[in-house]
């Protein structure tokens, strides 16, 4: 300034960081504490204060939310509205690049400028695999060219009236905007090297050795542990503020959340995407519910952020839904809840849920979509807590919500066009990704997150460098866009050369901090292995690093082993019980204890991906559909009962409200499934066998099974899948035999059941003890002509279903059933539908003694409860793999 003869209060100093303009104000302080200060302003900061740049009709705004909307116009005109979508976001990153060049000349230059840009872009073929990336550079080169910009005011005659001195401290790399001021300012501009000129590549001129520490690292986990601990060690060794820097943006949260866990603030200069942002998350959960196809899960995951839903009718609506299987909230939207015991408050909930979702339908424009936005967001009463939070207060401004930003729509082109619901919240989606967002009150952090080129002139007293793998950290970044090396070059963007140098001067100037940690993974998240970055080999080879010690604090704890629960269920007294709940007392005592004494069950998923439960559900919903056609209306030949399958099948489908691809990985085996199912149908009938009916929901007292009366009115429940009627005989000259007292085919106890039986509950269903009851022996001598089949459908594998019948007593199903039925001329079987056409039917060879041996177990396992025995974990087999309590019992945590 001296040799400029300006004045001080003249001058303007342009820095290349905006993060610079507050350090640059105390290093003057610090050296000139009296007198005027120079402006410290960066290019757009420095146009900002001289006016306000309001963008006119198409003209590139430098907004996301309004140069999208510009964006996907322009593709209207250009005749590309199907290719919308794709290309608007390639558009504007194009127009954003090739602005930075366009407005670092003065707009006298321009025209002359397009003229020679316009020949270096590759002509638009309608044949060519590029012709799209032809078009959108096209596009973008005319827009930018066509727009006015921000900083055109820098290039007016006037301002050097004003200013004696322009000075031009230099970053690491040349901003072309303040290479032209420098041009058109001449003698009146000087440039400045701050602090000192970058060293050449490769170059580590000056460098200490032995400050720079080095920590390989296993993986993303790991290198955020010990990035974290790094940070801990220097601020607890007084070196403060550290630096941070985020060439990771995913390992720079690991590593904020575990400084926040250990109370250490942290400040991030550039700040967080606004998108990533838990007010963020529930406006766009809110848009996403709205969907006309909206998944249920997506429903509940915004009402659940919904503080006008009743939180009562929300918890009974989501336990409905999941019980049911719903995945579609349109077709919860349409069931009926009647017979559901929260019916009324459940339906009133739904209709409220549907009345909102409603005003999001129609398409519209997108003034009129941000009214029916706040109209949603204020009914769901979001609103006050997204205006209470500062996040969510940034993200109503982003996305002009407030009535007062709503009057800034009327000049944007494009915003008048009637949008879907789909392409407004991708317009919304984009404009928060673009937004930044810096929580507040973070000033004095002791650890900042920034850039690597940003700690040009900056005191940090350490700096932690976590990503430095070869990944995440090349010696020569790849250049942003689709250009190619000749239109670079021709329109002054950056190249790879470019960008390599000013990366090799960021990293030599990162390196003169004090105390530096340098952090790699050696594995990515795929396995695949990672070696460090050429600069930190570079490094290593000239000798400049040592191995950092461990900053992971190594601690010893005691081990603290799980004690295997053995809880008292007397206290909870057993009113229903099923073959299902008696399943899994044999399987496992606590198991049984927690899901059905407790009552505590995992939830459901709803979105699910259909597996073979499931299609065996649905199986067994098309046979009942079927079979109850068939009886009211007898079709004999094959023809008419292969359609009539097919129809329940589709009857079926629909009325579960599955989708046609739902069961795409079963509809190549349904053809053999029902022929086989068929064929074995035909069979059966010959053998005198009439189908009665199906899922036969039934109860019965275990009292008049229990002569002592200790058990009080536990019911036996269960759903059976299907019942037969046999004639008396099993086809020509077999006579049907109510009781068969022969045991052969029974197996011996496994030795899991075996160990079970030393347990507190002994397994009866090994003992030859089993005593009848009056009232079987009663029916036993008042047998019918008729007798009863039991039918229990199973889409396993035929050898799973042969293994149940040679368990003996160990499988219990076929026993329970026939205890449900309360009489001796019953008998049971499994049938094995299977996908290749061969339908097995599998019977017990002596089902009465197996009832009554499970009738005795049950009434010896029920006794024992009641009088305290213990339900211990077992542990055991292939019970665990798929076991709802595992939590529960902490088997992992096992001594």
């Amino acid at each position: 300034m001296r040799q400029q003869g300006a004045h001080p209060a003249r001058t303007v100093v342009l820095l290349p960081y905006a993060q610079l303009m507050p350090w640059a104000q105390q290093y003057w302080e610090r050296h000139q504490a009296d007198g005027f200060a120079p402006r410290f302003e960066t290019t757009r900061s420095w146009a900002r204060r001289l006016c306000v740049f309001e963008p006119q009709g198409d003209e590139l705004a430098g907004d996301v939310a309004r140069d999208t909307l510009t964006a996907r116009a322009l593709l209207d005109r250009a005749g590309l509205a199907a290719q919308r979508d794709m290309l608007a976001a390639p558009l504007q990153e194009a127009a954003s690049a090739l602005a930075a060049v366009v407005a670092a000349m003065a707009p006298a230059l321009r025209a002359a400028w397009g003229e020679q840009a316009r020949s270096a872009l590759a002509p638009v073929d309608e044949g060519s695999a590029l012709r799209f990336e032809a078009v959108v550079a096209r596009i973008a080169l005319e827009w930018v060219l066509a727009s006015r910009h921000a900083t055109d005011v820098l290039f007016e005659p006037g301002l050097r009236q004003s200013v004696d001195a322009l000075v031009l401290l230099q970053g690491f790399q040349v901003e072309p905007l303040a290479q032209a001021l420098q041009a058109d300012w001449g003698a009146a501009a000087l440039t400045l090297a701050w602090p000192e000129a970058p060293a050449p590549p490769g170059s580590m001129a000056g460098q200490r050795p032995g400050h720079i520490a080095l920590h390989p690292s296993r993986d993303a986990e790991d290198e955020a542990q010990r990035a974290a601990a790094c940070v801990l060690r220097h601020l607890a060794a007084g070196r403060a503020p550290v630096a941070l820097a985020a060439n990771d943006r995913a390992l720079t949260r690991r590593i904020a959340a575990h400084l926040s866990s250990s109370a250490v603030a942290v400040r991030d200069e550039n700040g967080w995407t606004l998108s990533t942002t838990r007010a963020a998350a529930q406006l766009m959960a809110a848009l996403k519910a709205c969907a006309w196809n909206a998944s249920a899960d997506a429903v509940l995951d915004w009402l659940k952020q919904a503080p006008a839903i009743d939180p009562a009718v929300l918890d009974a609506l989501e336990r409905a839904l999941r019980k049911a299987g719903v995945a579609h909230w349109p077709d919860a939207a349409a069931r009926d809840w009647s017979a559901n015991p929260a019916g009324p408050a459940l339906a009133a909930g739904v209709a409220l849920v549907q009345g909102w979702r409603a005003g999001l339908h129609a398409p519209r424009p997108l003034a009129q979509w941000l009214q029916a936005l706040r109209a949603l967001l204020l009914a769901a009463g979001q609103w006050p807590r997204l205006e209470q939070d500062s996040a969510g207060s940034a993200v109503l401004a982003a996305l002009r919500l407030q009535t007062d930003r709503q009057a800034e729509l009327d000049g944007w082109h494009g915003a008048g066009r009637r949008m879907a619901l789909a392409e407004f919240s991708r317009w919304a989606s984009e404009v928060l990704e673009a937004a930044r967002y810096k929580p507040p009150g973070m000033d004095a952090a002791p650890v900042v997150v920034l850039p690597l080129p940003q700690l040009l002139a900056r005191p940090f007293a350490a700096l932690v460098l976590p990503g430095c793998d070869e990944k995440r950290l090349p010696p020569a970044p790849d250049p942003a866009g689709q250009w190619t090396p000749a239109q670079r070059q021709a329109w002054g963007l950056p190249s790879r050369q470019t960008l390599e140098s000013a990366q090799r001067a960021a990293w030599h100037n990162a390196l003169q901090t004090p105390a530096v940690d340098l952090l790699w993974r050696t594995g990515d998240e795929g396995g695949e292995p990672l070696l460090a970055s050429a600069l930190v080999l570079a490094l290593q080879l000239d000798g400049l690093t040592h191995q950092g010690a461990d900053p992971l604090c190594q601690r010893r704890v005691a081990a603290a082993p799980t004690a295997r629960p053995s809880p008292r269920g007397q206290a909870l007294p057993l009113q229903r019980l099923s073959a299902t709940a008696y399943a899994d007392l044999r399987h496992c005592p606590y198991r049984f204890f927690a899901l059905r004494q407790l009552g505590l069950q995992e939830a459901d998923e709803l979105a699910a991906d259909i597996d073979k439960r499931d299609f065996g559900n649905w199986l067994h919903a098309v046979l009942q559909h079927f079979h109850e056609a068939l009886r009211d209306d007898p079709a004999p030949d094959d023809a008419t009962r292969s359609a009539r399958m097919d129809s329940a099948a589709q009857a079926v489908t629909r009325q579960q409200g599955r989708d046609e691809g739902d069961f795409l990985p079963f509809t190549a085996g349904w053809p053999p499934l029902r022929d086989g199912y068929l064929r074995w149908l035909a069979q059966h009938e010959l053998a005198g066998a009439r189908f009665r009916q199906a899922e036969w929901h039934t109860s019965q007292p275990l009292d008049p099974f229990d002569p002592s009366g200790t058990l009080g009115m536990v019911q036996l429940v269960g759903t059976i899948d299907r019942i037969d009627t046999l004639s008396s005989t099993d086809g020509p000259g077999t006579p049907v035999s109510g009781h068969r007292s022969d045991v052969a085919g029974c197996a011996q106890p496994s030795k899991r059941n075996a160990r079970r039986i030393a347990q507190p509950i002994p397994s009866v269903l090994a003992s030859d003890a089993t005593p009848r009851c009056a009232s079987m022996a009663s029916a036993d001598r008042q047998m019918t002509d008729d007798a009863t089949l039991v039918i229990d459908y199973k889409t396993e594998n035929d050898s799973a279903t042969r293994q149940r019948i040679s368990a003996g007593t160990e499988d219990t199903q076929l026993a329970f059933y026939a205890a449900l039925l309360g009489q001796d001329s019953v008998r049971a079987a499994y049938v094995n539908v299977g996908e290749r056409g061969q339908t097995q039917l599998h019977e017990p060879q002596a089902l009465l003694p197996l009832r009554d041996r499970l009738l005795a177990g049950i009434r010896h396992d029920l006794g024992r409860i009641a009088a305290g025995a213990a339900l211990p974990a077992l542990g055991e087999g292939q019970v665990c793999e798929y076991c709802a309590a595992r939590g529960l019992c902490r088997k992992d945590f096992w001594p």
